[in-house]
């Protein structure tokens, strides 16, 4: 059993498969390195924009009620809190990712801990 002909023939050709995918691999991308960079933007932008929503939804209100600045306050706060919400919500998923490519399940180191 130990000497099957086909063996061999299924060795060669799970070699020139490798071989094949080897040459065929998409080149590796220059830009993975700022990974990190994007990330920290997107949650940069994510903050900006929360607070960007609130300002003009707090402004417009208090436009239409002639009560500036109170809902211009009160909605730049809401969005303030709304935009870190959104940035902590990223930076669990970016945790989540790098404990995957660690080897390790997210969901029962949350059970653990």
């Amino acid at each position: 059993m130990a000497d099957d002909p086909h063996d061999e023939a299924l060795k060669a050709l799970e070699d020139r498969i490798a071989a094949v995918k080897r040459a065929n691999a998409p080149p590796r991308r220059a830009d993975e390195h700022y990974s990190m960079a994007n990330s920290a933007w997107r949650m940069v932008i994510e903050l900006v924009a929360g607070l960007g929503i609130g300002f003009g939804i707090g402004y417009a209100l208090d436009l239409l009620f002639g009560s500036l600045p109170w809902f211009m306050l009160l909605f730049t706060g809401l969005g303030l809190v709304a935009g870190v919400k959104t940035m902590m919500r990223t930076a669990k998923e970016l945790q989540d990712e790098a404990m995957r490519a660690a080897g390790k399940d997210p969901v029962e180191d949350e059970k653990r801990g």
